[in-house]
């Protein structure tokens, strides 16, 4: 009911004030430092994806998080944050700022960078739409979270950050979103937590991929309730195990960046390729048991290129978001 929301909303506006009012506790996790991204002529860093990432130090860390707001999670996920006073950019779904903007305010009031991730976080990917229907889509996912964080939207994002749903990015839509001057962020390491598992599962999971990398871009998703259960615990392993946390924000410079090492290729784009390929292997079977030619050799989902990037339509075991 109307007046439930209103209360809702209420108390978790309410809890951030609460929060920063106490000073951060010497226990606390914090954050080391602060990376200024100026994005004039784009950016794209995240090694998954790309062949460069921010210049992150020994054990320091970006944490992100995709697909909210969510009434469920989100909440849960801002108060371990603040608890540990830990700063972080959420790549929110339009469509879900545009209908819990209490919860994107929230975000912007307690520090947090509001970032982009396209209106509707289409199944089939951008890379499978056309190219105007992508842009288009890119486009409204800012207004309706610039709408939801500031309350209007001047067309230009406020933070230029963008991250593609499934990274599943294209040459082109790269090249529009850099002669916009928008950032482009894919991730260093995942916390895998699209997989079903427990809180303990994931929570070892990313450990042990933190140990083994040492720093990075790491992604984990604000909707996920196995993740809003296992971040305490691993805000509280971080500031054990000595880790950094390095808070981004907009500004004038390009940031340094560090190139991929050698021998490097895309992990998203391999994984974009076998997911395409077996949609065309089961859209031709299909094809075949109903009687309708099967599609020409060398096409892709949707009439668009060979994948080159990333998955997300249905992303493989690993993979999916």
């Amino acid at each position: 009911m109307a007046w439930q929301a209103s209360v809702v909303a209420s108390v978790l506006l309410l809890a951030p004030a609460a929060a920063l009012a106490t000073a951060c506790p010497p226990e606390a996790l914090g954050v080391a430092r602060t990376i200024e991204i100026g994005t004039q002529g784009g950016l794209q860093v995240g090694l998954k994806t790309y062949p460069r990432s921010l210049a992150l130090g020994d054990h320091e860390i970006v944490l992100t998080f995709d697909d909210g707001p969510s009434t469920q999670t989100t909440g849960k996920i801002l108060n371990a944050l603040s608890k540990e006073c830990v700063k972080a950019v959420f790549f929110v779904v339009g469509r879900n700022a545009e209908a819990l903007p209490f919860l994107v305010k929230r975000e912007v009031a307690e520090g947090h960078i509001v970032a982009h991730h396209t209106f509707s976080h289409p199944a089939e990917t951008l890379r499978q739409m056309s190219e105007q229907a992508a842009q288009e889509e890119i486009l409204k996912g800012f207004d309706a979270d610039d709408k939801a964080a500031y309350g209007t939207a001047s067309g230009a994002p406020k933070v230029p950050f963008f991250r593609f749903p499934g990274f599943a990015d294209t040459p082109q839509l790269v090249a529009w979103l850099s002669a916009r001057n928008i950032a482009v962020f894919g991730a260093d390491l995942w916390a895998s937590d699209w997989l079903n598992m427990t809180a303990d599962t994931e929570l070892g999971l990313v450990l042990a991929r933190l140990e083994r990398e040492k720093r990075g871009i790491l992604l984990l998703h604000d909707t996920k309730q196995q993740t809003a259960a296992m971040l305490p615990a691993l805000l509280r392993e971080l500031k054990q195990r000595g880790y950094k946390i390095v808070a981004l924000a907009p500004g004038e410079n390009p940031p340094p960046t560090r190139p991929a090492p050698e021998g490097w290729t895309s992990e998203t784009d391999r994984i974009i390729a076998e997911v395409f390929a077996k949609e065309r292997a089961a859209k031709a079977r299909r094809s075949a048991v109903e009687g309708a030619p099967p599609a020409p050799p060398g096409s892709s989902p949707g009439g668009t290129a060979p994948a080159q990037s990333e998955p997300q339509a249905t992303p493989p075991p690993d993979m999916r978001k």
